[in-house]
C-alpha cells in the first residue's frame, strides 16, 4: 500500500508539472480528461510522460477504460507491479 501511495504521489507530481494543474484538483473520483483539460495531442504527451517515468509502453486502447484519476492510478500501479519480480510484489503485500 505504501508503494502504491508513492506511485500516486509520483503520478500527481508529473501531471501537475506537465499539465500545470494543482495537485489538490487530482482527486481519485475526478474526471482525468476534464481536470487536465486533455485534447488528442495532450494524450500523446501523457503517454510519453508515462513511458518516461515508468519505463513501460502504453497502448492507445489502454485509455478506453480510464475515466477517473483512480482508474489512471490503478492502471499505472498494475503495470508497474507486473514488471516487478514476483518476490518483490509478494514482499510488498505481506502484512506484518
Amino acid at each position: 500500500m505504501k508503494q502504491d501511495q508513492s506511485i500516486i504521489d509520483k503520478i500527481n507530481g508529473f501531471l501537475s508539472e506537465e499539465f500545470e494543474v494543482d495537485t489538490f484538483r487530482m482527486q481519485p473520483g475526478a474526471n482525468l480528461r476534464q481536470v487536465l483539460e486533455l485534447d488528442s495531442l495532450d494524450y500523446i504527451d501523457l503517454v510519453v510522460v508515462i513511458e518516461n517515468n515508468f519505463s513501460f509502453k502504453v497502448k492507445p486502447e489502454d485509455f478506453i477504460r480510464i475515466i477517473s484519476f483512480q482508474d489512471f492510478y490503478t492502471y499505472i500501479i498494475s503495470r508497474v507491479q507486473s514488471k516487478e519480480p514476483t518476490d518483490a510484489v509478494m514482499a510488498g503485500q505481506v502484512k506484518g
